[in-house]
């Protein structure tokens, strides 16, 4: 199975409501991040820089991208724009993220 991290920039001062919305997560999040096959997904802060680190293990299918393909969707979209005042985000609301590379993995 093919593990996916990546890492958001969040606001100074937002963490509280950063992780308020996310233990409110949407029904309709949820179930779409569950039917595109995301498995497991985490993410963690780092307090010095206030760097999100997400985690996510979507069930392999042939180049599995996780829920970085998923912006397309309205439900995706409005998610972005929910978080917008929380995360450095593009112009079109989506984070500003940044792939990372997986280094060491113990099985």
């Amino acid at each position: 199975m093919k593990r996916l991290a990546f890492k958001v920039e969040l606001k100074e001062g937002y963490f509280i409501e950063y992780k308020k919305r996310h233990d409110e997560t949407w029904p309709e999040l949820s179930i779409l991040l569950s039917n595109a096959g995301i498995v497991n997904y985490s993410v963690n802060v780092d307090w010095e820089t206030n760097i999100l680190f997400a985690f996510q293990k979507p069930i392999e299918s042939g180049e599995a991208t996780g829920s970085q393909n998923l912006g397309s969707t309205e439900i995706i979209q409005k998610w972005w724009k929910y978080l917008a005042d929380l995360i450095e985000t593009n112009s079109d609301y989506s984070p500003v993220s940044v792939p990372l590379v997986e280094v060491f993995y113990l099985k």
